[in-house]
Parts: structure tokens; C-alpha cells; sequence
């Protein structure tokens, strides 16, 4: 069982105190095992050992990690493929689940683009003359006419929504 700093100098101070491996299992700090494992290694090493980490080393360093982030905040709306395209030419060759793990690091998720409508002056004219012109009629005049929404069908690619990344707290 892999125990933290603090346990094991608690532990190795203990022990350094007269205290015996039995004193240190009551205490409960850590299982038995551990506790007398500790003891071991620091009579033998008259050290703290610290391992290091087990695992694949990342593909990037904390600096490599910093040029993402400030590539990603330059264009918030870049997918994950683009920005590792871009990281790429930079020097680090990483995958986009590599970007996506990353930005999400930072504290960045992608959200949904808020939606804002469009009003050219063009636009804001011909609502203005359709106003003049068909302001005056009655509910009944109205009544005859049929308005239809419209609908966009997609067999194939992407829907057309925009994902922002942003803090998760916003």
C-alpha cells in the first residue's frame, strides 16, 4: 500500500522517539504491514525513500503543457485536432485525446456557443418595411395567411453547433 509524505515522516518520527512498531499500529496511521515496512526500509536506507511515480512519462513537460494553453485560449473555438496540428508544429507530437486531457487539466471543458441572432442593418430594414406594410391589417386579413417554419435535416457530417471551451465554473 502506497502511503503519502506526511504518513511516513509521522512514522519514521515515531519510531525515531522510542516508539515501537506495536505503539505505531495502535495509533492506527497505517496498516501494519506498511508501518513495519517503513520502519525497514528507513533502518536500512537511514532515509525516506521516495519512488518514483510508476506509469507511461507524459508526452509533454509543464512548459509544453503552458504553449497549449495559450494556443487553445487564442482561438477558443479550435477542436482538439487542430490544436494538437498546431502543438505539433510547435514540437510535441500528441494525439487529440492527449489535447483533450490537457485542456481539461487546465480547467477548461467545451460548452455549447451561446447563440446570438444576426441583425444586419439590411435585416433590421426589411423587418421595418414589412411592419409599414402589413401593419395595418386586421385579424382577419391575418387569419389568411399561412406562416411555415423551417427545418434543417442532416443525413451525414456535423450538426453545425459551435463548442467554446471555457472555464467549469461558467
Amino acid at each position: 500500500m502506497v502511503t503519502c509524505k506526511e504518513t511516513r515522516a509521522a512514522i519514521i518520527a515515531l519510531h525515531k522517539n522510542g516508539f515501537t512498531g506495536k505503539d505505531i499500529v495502535a495509533t492506527k496511521i497505517a496498516p501494519k504491514s506498511t508501518i513495519y515496512r517503513i520502519i525497514k526500509n528507513f533502518k536500512e536506507r537511514g532515509s525516506i525513500p521516495v519512488k518514483k511515480a510508476s506509469g507511461r512519462p507524459r508526452k509533454s513537460s509543464k512548459r509544453q503543457d503552458r504553449l497549449l494553453k495559450r494556443i487553445q485560449l487564442r482561438d477558443r473555438s479550435a477542436t482538439s485536432a487542430e490544436l494538437a496540428q498546431e502543438w505539433q508544429q510547435a514540437g510535441v507530437s500528441a494525439s487529440a485525446r492527449t489535447v483533450r486531457r490537457r485542456v481539461l487539466e487546465d480547467g477548461l471543458v467545451s460548452r455549447r456557443a451561446a447563440k446570438k441572432p444576426l441583425l444586419s442593418k439590411k435585416k433590421r430594414q426589411g423587418q421595418i418595411d414589412l411592419l409599414q406594410k402589413y401593419g395595418e391589417w386586421t385579424a382577419e386579413d391575418r387569419g389568411k395567411v399561412i406562416f411555415s417554419d423551417e427545418a434543417s435535416f442532416r443525413l451525414f457530417g456535423a450538426s453545425g453547433k459551435r463548442l467554446v471551451r471555457r472555464r467549469k465554473d461558467c
